[in-house]
C-alpha cells in the first residue's frame, strides 16, 4: 500500500508541474496527471487494484460535489430571461455532439463503447468519462462479465478518452480565434454593447441623493410607500433642516427632505418618480453633516441566521441600525426584506457606533469562524449524492435502468444543497479557496487513477485502430462548435463575449474560458460560462450513461 501512495503522489506532482508548462499561453494544466500516469503504468508501475478503484471514485465524488456546491446558488437564477435561452443552447451542443457521436458509430462500425470516450474527451468532459465507466462497470457485472473483460472496457475508455482529450482542448481554442478573424470582430465593441446590456449590473446596488418633490408621499411613513410601490430601496439616511437621521419604517416623509437612497441599477428611474430627480449630493456630504452615525462592513458568521430573511429579524426596530447593502462573492446586492442570508454575507450597516456593535454581536462578525469548514453536510451530501445516483430510473424503450451514477447523483445533490441549503438552515458555506482545494484534489486523484489504470493498454489500443480515434474526436469537437458559431452569428446575433462563454461552458472546457479572458481581456466570458456549465455539465454526464446503454443493449 506504501508504494501505491508512492506511484499516486509521484504522478500527481509531476503532472501538476508539467501543467505549468504553456506553449503560445496554451496550457492542458492537471490533465498532464493523466499522461503521467499512462506512462508510468505503461512502463510498469502497478497499484494495487482495490485502491485504484477507490482513489477514482472517491476523486471523482469531490470533484463533481466542490463544482456543484459552487454553482448551485446560482443555478436556477441562470435559467431566468437570457439564460434559458443560452441553456438551450448549450443542451443543442450536447445532443449534436451525441449525433457526431452516434453517426461516426453507424458509419464506421467503430465500438459505442470506445466512441463514448471518444466523445468525452473530445468536449473535455472527465465526470462524463467516469459516469461512462461506472455504468458500464454495473451493466457488465449484471449480465455475469468476468472481472478482466470489466477492466479492460474501463481502460478502454480512459484509453480512446486520453487520445482524443489534447485536440478537444486545442481545436476550441482554435475556432474561437478563427471566428474573431473572419468575422473581423470588434472587441471595443462588443464589449461596450455588453456593458449596456449587462443584466448583473442592472442588479447591483447604487446609490442615489433625492429631494422629496412629490406630492403623493407627503406626510405617508416610509412602510406605507415601499408596501404600496412594491419597491425594491432602502432608504439609508434623511435630512431634515440641516439635522441628519437614519430613518424607520415608521418615519414620515414631508416636502423638502433630503434621502440617501440605495437601489438597484434597475430600479433608479422608479424610485425618481416615486420621490423625486436626484440632487448634487456626495456620501461625504452627508458623513460632514452626520456626527452620530458611521458605516462599517460586518460578516454574517452565525450559521443560526443561514437561511433567514432580513425582513424576518426586524433589525432597524431592534438595534436602530439600517442595513443598506448585503455582499455576496464580491457583488453588492440591495438589502430587500425578502433577501436570504448565508454564511459569508457582508452587511452595509449605518448607524450609531454602539448599535453597530450590538448588531455585529448579533450576526457574528467572526471572520475567523469563515475558516472553519462545514463537514458535516458536505459528507452527508456526499452520501445522500451517492445514494441518490443508484436509484434506477427506467425509461421506455431502454432495457436497462439508467442511474445517474456517483458522478450525477453527487452534482444533483450538491447543486440543491448550494441552492435550498440556506433557505433550509443547513450551513453549507465554504471559502472559495477551500472550494479549489476540493476541486483540485478530486480531480488530481481521478486523473492519476484513471492513468495509472489505462496506461498498461494505451499503447496497444492506439497501434491497434486507436489512431482514429484522434480523427473522430476532432469531428465530435468541431462540428457541434461551427454550427452553434453559425447559429449564434446568423439566428441569434450572441454577442462574441458571449458566445465565447457559451461554447466554453457547453464543452465544460476551462481552458478555452482562460484563453478567451487573457486573451480578450475581459470577465464576461466567465459569467456566461458559469451560466451554462451546470446544466452542460449534467447533460454530459447523461448522455455518457445512455449511450453505454444502448452501446450494450444492442
Amino acid at each position: 500500500m506504501g508504494l501505491t501512495i508512492v506511484i499516486f503522489a509521484v504522478t500527481i506532482a509531476a503532472g501538476l508541474l508539467l501543467g505549468r508548462v504553456r506553449i503560445k499561453g496554451i496550457s492542458i494544466g492537471s490533465t498532464w496527471i493523466l499522461f503521467v500516469g499512462i506512462v508510468l503504468s505503461h512502463f510498469g508501475a502497478q497499484v494495487d487494484p482495490t485502491a485504484l478503484s477507490f482513489v477514482k471514485d472517491f476523486g471523482l465524488i469531490l470533484f463533481v460535489f466542490a463544482i456543484g456546491l459552487q454553482v448551485g446558488p446560482g443555478f436556477f437564477h441562470s435559467f431566468k430571461k437570457g439564460g434559458l435561452s443560452m441553456n438551450g443552447m448549450a443542451v443543442l451542443m450536447v445532443l449534436l455532439a451525441v449525433g457526431v457521436t452516434l453517426g461516426i458509430h453507424y458509419i464506421t462500425g467503430e465500438s459505442l463503447t470506445d466512441m463514448v470516450g471518444v466523445m468525452s474527451g473530445a468536449v473535455t468532459n472527465t465526470p462524463g468519462l467516469g459516469a461512462a465507466q461506472q455504468t458500464a462497470q454495473d451493466v457488465m457485472a449484471a449480465e455475469g462479465s468476468n472481472a478482466e473483460d470489466i477492466a479492460l472496457t474501463v481502460s478502454t475508455l480512459a484509453s480512446s478518452y486520453a487520445i482524443a482529450y489534447p485536440l478537444g482542448v486545442l481545436a476550441v481554442i482554435g475556432l474561437l480565434i478563427a471566428y474573431k478573424a473572419c468575422f473581423k470582430v470588434d472587441l471595443a465593441k462588443e464589449k461596450k454593447a455588453l456593458e449596456i446590456d449587462d443584466e448583473s449590473a442592472a442588479e447591483t446596488a447604487r446609490r442615489m441623493h433625492c429631494e422629496v418633490e412629490n406630492p403623493a408621499i407627503f406626510g405617508k411613513r416610509i412602510k406605507d410607500i415601499v408596501h404600496s410601490q412594491d419597491a425594491k430601496f432602502v432608504i439609508s439616511r434623511l435630512m431634515r433642516d440641516g439635522e441628519v437621521s437614519a430613518p424607520n419604517s415608521d418615519t414620515v416623509l414631508e416636502k423638502g427632505d433630503k434621502l440617501l437612497i440605495v437601489t438597484s441599477n434597475r430600479y433608479v428611474d422608479s424610485v425618481r418618480i416615486i420621490f423625486g430627480e436626484e440632487i448634487a449630493m456626495h456620501k461625504s456630504d452627508w458623513d460632514k453633516l452626520d456626527n452620530n452615525f458611521v458605516t462599517r462592513r460586518i460578516t454574517v458568521t452565525k450559521p443560526s441566521l443561514t437561511g433567514k430573511t432580513l425582513g424576518s429579524m426586524h433589525i432597524r426596530e431592534a438595534y436602530g441600525v439600517t442595513i443598506t447593502r448585503v455582499i455576496r462573492a464580491g457583488i453588492e446586492l440591495v438589502a430587500q426584506s425578502n433577501l436570504i442570508l448565508q454564511m459569508g454575507d457582508g452587511l452595509q450597516v449605518v448607524g450609531a457606533e454602539s448599535d453597530i456593535q450590538r448588531i455585529a454581536g448579533f450576526v457574528g462578525n467572526k471572520k475567523e469562524d469563515l475558516t472553519h469548514p462545514n463537514l458535516a453536510p458536505l459528507f452527508a451530501g456526499i452520501a445522500l449524492g451517492v445514494i441518490f445516483g443508484s436509484i434506477p430510473i427506467h425509461f421506455p424503450g431502454i432495457p436497462q435502468p439508467i442511474r445517474l451514477g456517483l458522478a450525477g447523483g453527487t452534482l444533483i445533490i450538491a447543486i440543491l444543497l448550494g441552492h435550498f441549503g440556506p433557505k433550509l438552515h443547513i450551513t453549507t458555506y465554504t471559502t472559495l479557496s477551500a472550494n479549489m482545494m476540493l476541486r483540485e484534489v478530486g480531480i488530481a486523484l481521478f486523473m492519476a487513477a484513471v492513468g495509472l489504470g489505462a496506461g498498461a493498454n494505451f499503447v496497444e489500443s492506439l497501434v491497434n485502430g486507436g489512431y482514429w480515434w484522434i480523427l473522430y474526436g476532432f469531428l465530435i469537437t468541431v462540428i457541434p462548435v461551427i454550427l452553434m458559431m453559425m447559429l449564434c452569428r446568423f439566428v441569434f446575433h450572441l454577442n462574441f463575449y458571449k458566445m465565447c462563454g457559451l461554447i466554453a461552458g457547453s464543452c465544460t472546457n476551462p481552458t478555452a474560458l482562460s484563453f478567451s479572458q487573457e486573451s480578450y481581456g475581459t470577465d464576461y466570458v466567465a459569467v456566461n460560462y458559469a451560466t451554462v456549465y451546470p446544466l452542460a455539465m449534467f447533460m454530459r454526464v447523461l448522455v455518457a450513461q445512455v449511450l453505454i446503454l444502448l452501446a450494450f443493449a444492442a
